[in-house]
């Protein structure tokens, strides 16, 4: 150890290229490998405050926090600096300090406990010849400033600078423009902000359609983040709508809009030819048909039901027997799209079921979507539409891997969606979530939690049909921990807080 830093040592420590940064002298993990030949003397490991990188410095670029703090901090205006500043000082403030030593996944796996019993410690005994302040060592779970995840990277061939990003730039000092980071426990994780949608102006894509509406009565059931850009879609291009949600304030707009509504989903198929559910997933499906107030108890003959959950074909086929004994027709229509294509009018639906009842829609569907497939038999199409979300899963799980990668590797992970954007593997949707992954807000286009129930689905056939699906299987229990973080209701982009710490 170096006779000029101790351990714990609050210090400036500047990486070649950018300004001095408050940090503190800390363990390196064990993953965080140690250069073998510096260049300029001894070097130290070094905690930035602010960003939680972890770099191995030259001493000669580190200097006493105290000693030169006026100096410094007068030197950058910058507010990332200043959010670095004041975290230091909220350190300084509360005397407490980091526990070094710690591998990634015991830190990871801490930040998600709400209480852990807090252990004494003996306190420090201060250094006489430096003005460091005395500090008791205190368990992570007291610290009351948002939860920080502590990042160690490996030294890149060119330098001993560890880490992708600058203090300045990485992507947990730009989540703190909004107050909070990204790894804070899940009960502190805000929900995702849902703009208002604008329910009666009509998307370019269905101007150019000139669709003639049915002169049927639709029912829709659900106005979650899918179905109230399906309505939206239904009502402009003419057709006579009625809609229940489970919160009915979100029935407002579509009513100002022109559409009727329904107190009970009962109420809906009562005054409906054809009734449509998109609701969160299997159980809701069953709920909204064999419930109180539930869709069975006013089915009744030459009446239509259309489930577009996405859903199991067990669960599509116990639903349709029972509106068949009720003498109803049943469709399924799985969808595949997110909440854009649902706004826009070009989603790709996928209907299997009763035949006359896929007929009588078409105009709905040419309203939702820019195609509908007709796949035969209840099941083929929930069996199809879970097959096709286990390939975006997959491979969503894998760009989320590939990113962390480049991160850790120091490239800039927009030179690596500039770069993808020109081979053979560019597509919209790995753009649109490299692009929601690099801004790190994960606004909900297809909620995470969703994505992850289909992958459980998927993997529910695989067992029925014995075939193996081991990467699905592996990328089900990365989406499993997002979403045990709290990011089920953020969009599934935010798989890469689990693949990147």
């Amino acid at each position: 150890m170096s006779e000029v830093f101790k351990l714990g040592d609050l210090v400036w420590a500047k990486m070649k290229g950018f300004s001095p940064w408050p940090g503190r002298v800390s363990l390196p993990s064990k993953d965080l490998k140690r250069p073998t030949n510096p260049k300029k003397g001894p070097i130290q490991c070094i905690f930035f405050f602010g960003t939680n990188n972890y770099a191995w410095i030259e001493e000669a670029n580190i200097k006493p926090y105290h000693e030169f703090k006026e100096t410094l901090v007068k030197s950058s205006k910058t507010g990332h600096f200043k959010e670095a500043v004041g975290a230091i000082e909220e350190f300084i403030a509360k005397g407490e300090i980091f526990e070094d030593g710690l591998d990634p996944d015991s830190l990871f796996d801490r930040l998600k406990e709400d209480t852990v019993p807090a252990e004494k410690k003996t306190p420090k005994t201060p250094k006489p010849r430096k003005e460091t302040p005395k500090v008791k060592r205190v368990d992570s779970a007291e610290i009351r400033r948002p939860a920080k995840r502590q990042r160690r990277e490996s030294s890149t061939s060119n330098s001993i600078r560890v880490g992708s990003l600058s203090p300045a730039l990485n992507h947990s000092a730009t989540s703190r423009k909004s107050g909070s980071t990204l790894l804070n426990r899940p009960s502190n994780i805000a929900r995702p902000v849902t703009p208002p949608l604008d329910v009666e102006t009509l998307s370019q894509t269905l101007k150019e359609k000139n669709i003639m509406p049915s002169t049927l009565k639709f029912g829709f059931l659900g106005l979650g983040i899918m179905g109230s850009g399906i309505v939206k879609n239904l009502i402009n291009s003419g057709h006579k709508v009625i809609v229940w949600n489970r919160t009915q304030e979100k029935c407002i707009d579509f009513v100002k809009a022109g559409a009727d509504q329904g107190l009970t989903p009962s109420d809906v198929v009562s005054a409906a030819d054809i009734t449509f559910s998109c609701v969160a997933d299997p159980q809701a499906a069953k709920e909204m048909v064999f419930g109180n107030c539930g869709v069975l108890s006013e089915m009744a003959p030459e009446k239509g039901y259309v489930e577009m959950t996405g859903i199991d074909a067990e669960t599509s086929k116990d639903i349709a027997e029972a509106i068949n004994t009720k003498g109803g027709r049943y469709l399924e229509a799985q969808v595949q799209g997110s909440k854009t294509q649902a706004q826009e009018g070009t989603l790709v639906i996928l209907a299997a079921g009763d035949r006359s009842l896929f007929d009588e829609c078409q105009s709905c569907f040419e309203a939702m979507g820019k195609n509908s497939f007709y796949l035969g038999e209840v099941g083929n199409a929930s069996k199809m539409n879970l097959v096709l979300q286990l390939m975006a899963g997959v491979t969503l799980a894998g760009l989320a891997e590939s990113m962390a990668l480049a991160d850790r590797a120091g490239l800039q992970q927009k030179d690596v969606l500039e770069l993808l954007e020109l081979t053979s593997l560019a597509c919209p949707a790995i753009l649109e979530k490299g692009k929601a992954i690099i801004e790190g807000g994960f606004p909900t286009q297809l909620p995470l939690q969703h994505m992850q129930k289909d992958l459980r689905l998927s993997l529910g056939m695989s067992d029925q049909l014995e075939q193996p699906l081991p990467l699905a299987a592996a990328a089900n229990e990365v989406y499993k921990h997002a979403k045990r973080l709290g990011y089920g209701e953020h969009d599934a982009s935010a798989v890469y807080i689990r693949a990147r710490f």
